[in-house]
């Protein structure tokens, strides 16, 4: 299935552009179609349909945008850009935490490079590197443009704290990206620019769009509703409680993702950054991104979710890519509300009075919905029909998922906890001489 950027003048106006998403084959090729619509540059929502061979691509998606779209979608480009007429974004700095992947990081640090946000630095955190293939690579085709320390103690969230120290003082934001993205040359600008209107803002997300859906595991993925958080930008305050939401703030998940995400500076640092006994790389599995959101509106900051700040994400490809990606899901998620206990206790009456709600949304989140393929076939089976796993409405709870992977995310939520207090143990471990 091809990947696309489209870009409209208005609702029913004039093609301005559409390329592939990053990587992906230029033109876009007919067939199978999933595409990122805007409107003058302002991502407003999706569309997936089938492009007929030897059509022009471009003017097929406007087609099925133009047919499919809804009120809300047609008017989201409207109005300014967050952090416009404030005298620009605050100075920022980008870290990325990276292991062993140096092909896909010098793809994604050309992407940072690119950024049109004025003052802002690149830090590349290598975590618990085996060789040296990562410092090479920023010393040999990026020195003097991006920056370098190492981590030696391996997990995401230790990586994230290595960063943020070595963050200057006089850095407003600090931004966190993963190597498998490209960014889009205008998602540092967006991401940053609301800090500089909202003294009250402490953290903001963006928007994550799939860059390549060629196999299975990945349309997969991306119809569970992948990492994306929505078109419509949205405000989470402590002091008013959203009414839709009578779990928050411990349904972080929906507030964004770790691959898309910054924070005012020192409100990080006044939290104590994240929890290194979560994330990627300990026993915990996840989990690090999560604490952070509820730790920043724990303090009584806000949380702005903005989709102008968009990064194009390389999902993983295999079947066990999604296998360990379920379970992690699940682990990570209630990894990190035992670190939240754990650490800020007083949270504790709060989390008790939603704990029925609580159950019975992590039941609806990781319950099976029949109409895929089963991942059991392999990376050799059949992918599942089109109108069966296909990209979804980021969001929505109807999207299918595979019973196997029910059972997994499940199973990965029993073991969070467990999986916190070994890395807890861990910890502890290495600091005793």
């Amino acid at each position: 299935m091809a990947v696309a950027d489209l870009d409209l003048a208005g609702p029913d106006g004039p093609v301005l552009s559409c390329t592939p998403a990053p990587g992906g084959p230029s033109p876009v090729p007919g067939g199978d179609a999933y595409a990122l619509v805007r409107l003058r540059g302002r991502p407003v929502g999706t569309v997936l349909t089938r492009i007929p061979e030897n059509a022009d691509a471009a003017e097929a998606l406007a087609a099925a945008y133009r047919s499919g779209r809804t009120a809300h979608t047609a008017g989201a480009a409207d109005g300014p850009r967050p952090g416009e007429g404030a005298g620009g974004p605050p100075r920022a700095a980008v870290v990325v935490a990276t292991r062993e992947r140096a092909g896909r990081l010098a793809r994604a640090l050309a992407s940072l490079l690119a950024q049109d946000h004025p003052d802002f630095r690149v830090l590349v955190v290598d975590n618990a590197p085996a060789t040296t293939a990562t410092h090479d690579l920023v010393r040999d085709s990026f020195a003097g443009r991006v920056d370098y320390v190492r981590e030696p103690v391996p997990g995401l969230a230790t990586a994230h704290n290595r960063g943020l120290a070595a963050v200057s003082r006089d850095t407003e934001v600090v931004a966190f990206t993963d190597d498998d993205v490209v960014a889009d040359p205008h998602w540092l600008t967006a991401l940053t620019a609301p800090f500089a209107v909202d003294p009250r803002l402490g953290c903001t997300t963006g928007l994550i769009l799939p860059a390549r859906l060629t196999t299975p595991a990945q349309i997969l993925l991306e119809s569970h509703g992948g990492f994306a958080k929505g078109f419509t930008p949205r405000l989470y305050d402590p002091a008013r409680p959203p009414a839709d939401e009578p779990l928050f703030p411990f349904t972080a998940g929906s507030f964004g993702s770790g691959a898309n995400m910054a924070f005012r500076t020192d409100a990080l640092r006044a939290v104590g950054g994240f929890d290194p006994a979560t994330g990627t790389g300990t026993p915990a599995r996840g989990g690090d991104d999560l604490y952070g959101f509820v730790s920043i509106l724990s303090a009584g900051h806000r949380l702005r979710y903005t989709p102008d700040a968009l990064v194009w994400h390389h999902h993983r490809e295999t079947w066990q890519d999604v296998r360990n990606q379920a379970y992690g899901y699940g682990a990570g998620l209630t990894a990190y509300l035992t670190a939240v206990l754990v650490r800020q206790p007083a949270l504790l009456p709060a989390l008790l009075a939603r704990l029925p709600r609580g159950l019975a949304h992590a039941r609806a989140i990781t319950a099976h919905r029949p109409g895929v393929a089963r991942p059991e076939a392999g990376e050799g089976g059949t992918a599942a029909p089109a109108t069966a796993a296909v990209p979804g409405t980021h969001g929505a709870q109807g999207h299918p998922w595979p019973r196997a992977l029910s059972r997994l995310e499940r199973r990965g939520m029993l073991y969070g906890p467990l999986g916190y207090a070994a890395a807890r143990l861990a910890q502890r471990g290495r600091r005793q001489p």
